[in-house]
């Protein structure tokens, strides 16, 4: 019985040390030293959204212990960026995802250089330059790289680098704005999104056309050539209007670079009140998606996108 029993327990014993091995015990530890298990609860290590973590000392973010080199695991790309219309930032680039990006006061444009790792990089995820491209109202000229310390290359924006912040959530989501007094959400040209209030009428300066006028949403506007300014005329009735729709009335209280003495409202056959600048009627084209589209531009040889001056702009893209 004495036999059986100190064989249970020699098995026990060698169970519990295999166990051990098992999660991750040193094999290298003194005799008589206690174990410590490295095993670590999911998601521990790793930030949420699998940008790696910042265990590694003065590292990119590669999990400490990992087999990869210190590096932290390859974020996704930003594929084809976009703008998005914040309503007290104005456009904000985005991702492809619609997540916003951010750059830091403490980065430097010329030369580019990030300083922010470690800890920083995973609360602020660096955006891969692999794959990025511009869309209508981003000048692709701005788009750049920049090699970290770690041999990976970041996206550049007007030299900055670019950085996703792991608050937001959902697209749309400018959590990151201001924080700490040196977070920004990147605009177009990769200064500082806000720095303009958007207004009712604004003026948004187009890699293509140069300054063009939005309404509120930031969408260009556009004037046809069958209108007139006077004698006043509406030559966009009926179906024209399924794919142009009259621009909403301003407040010119609440214009940015236009002169408030442009800016005016018509009322059309049909009652509806429209925003005219300089005399003319303007509408928005269906077919534009994001601030920056110039979809409608030079259409039939008709509509053109206006100044802001209030004159049309006759380039074609």
């Amino acid at each position: 019985m004495i036999t059986r029993r100190r064989a249970g327990l020699a098995a026990t014993a060698v169970a519990t040390l295999a166990l051990t091995a098992a999660c991750g015990s040193s094999g290298n530890q003194s005799a008589g030293t206690p174990t410590t298990d490295n095993v670590q609860p999911a998601g521990q290590g790793t930030s949420d959204y699998g940008y790696g973590s910042s265990g590694s000392a003065g590292g990119y973010g590669g999990q400490a212990g990992g087999d990869n080199g210190g590096k932290a695991p390859q974020a996704a790309g930003a594929g084809t960026l976009a703008l998005h219309q914040d309503t007290e930032l104005g456009p904000v680039v985005t991702d492809s995802k619609g997540m916003t990006l951010y750059r830091f006061d403490k980065d430097t444009a010329d030369p580019s250089k990030s300083n922010c790792s470690g800890s920083c990089a995973t609360t602020w995820p660096v955006v891969p330059s692999d794959g990025a491209s511009a869309p209508a109202g981003i000048d692709k000229s701005k788009l750049g790289s920049v090699t970290r310390a770690d041999g990976t290359k970041q996206l550049t924006i007007g030299g900055w680098p670019a950085y996703r912040y792991a608050k937001d959530t959902k697209p749309g989501d400018t959590k990151g704005q201001g924080v700490g007094g040196t977070w920004n959400a990147l605009a177009a040209d990769g200064k500082k999104a806000g720095a303009q209030k958007p207004g009712d009428v604004s003026v948004f300066d187009h890699p293509q056309l140069g300054s063009l006028l939005v309404d509120g949403q930031g969408r260009t506007l556009y004037r046809f050539n069958k209108d007139s300014a006077w004698p006043m005329k509406f030559g966009c009735n009926d179906a024209c209007l399924d794919t142009w729709k009259p621009a909403k009335p301003a407040d010119r209280s609440k214009l940015n670079g236009i002169a408030p003495k442009l800016i005016s409202t018509v009322t059309r056959p049909d009652g509806t009140r429209q925003l005219a600048v300089d005399c003319w009627p303007v509408y928005w084209f269906t077919g534009d998606k994001q601030p920056g589209d110039i979809n409608g531009q030079g259409k039939m040889g008709l509509w053109f996108a206006v100044s802001k001056e209030g004159k049309k702009i006759t380039t074609t893209p």
